[in-house]
């Protein structure tokens, strides 16, 4: 490629596709109840929750803010454990059981055992995720001199 092609490139739209052959994920929202168990590991305790709603094929990950950066970080541990269920075929529900049998979370925790509930939507489970964070304190402005 030219200096003066990819000077031509450089100032064109992206154009973005669909591309097929992807992988294949549940659904990450709904309205309607959800399943769910508490997710931890030793050191931080419940690093969030993993829910499940067959009616709409969906489920996903919601992460405690107070478990900070680790509980963000398992997300991608527990989404991709998804993944391989929902490419295998399994519901939803299915996954969410499955799933409450690995042992292999590590830092990215474990699921509590007994700790399957329910909730009346994602957004009632994205409340409960949010219990015990605070947001952080306002630095103290640096005074200037003559102050």
């Amino acid at each position: 490629m030219s200096e003066n092609e990819g000077s031509r490139l450089l100032g064109e739209d992206m154009q973005m596709r669909l591309v097929e052959g992807g992988p294949v994920d549940f659904v990450f929202q709904t309205d309607k109840p959800v399943e769910y168990v508490a997710v931890a590991n030793q050191g931080d305790g419940i690093l969030g929750y993993l829910w499940a709603c067959d009616a709409d094929d969906a489920a996903g990950w919601e992460g405690r803010l107070a478990a900070g950066a680790i509980a963000m970080n398992g997300s991608r541990y527990w989404y991709g454990k998804l993944r391989e269920a929902k490419a295998r075929g399994l519901l939803p529900s299915q996954a969410l059981a499955e799933l409450s049998a690995d042992t292999e979370g590590g830092w990215s925790g474990q699921v509590v055992s007994g700790s399957r509930a329910k909730a009346a939507s994602v957004v009632e489970l994205r409340v409960k995720a949010r219990e015990g964070w605070e947001p952080p304190a306002q630095p103290e402005m640096p005074r200037g001199r003559g102050r």
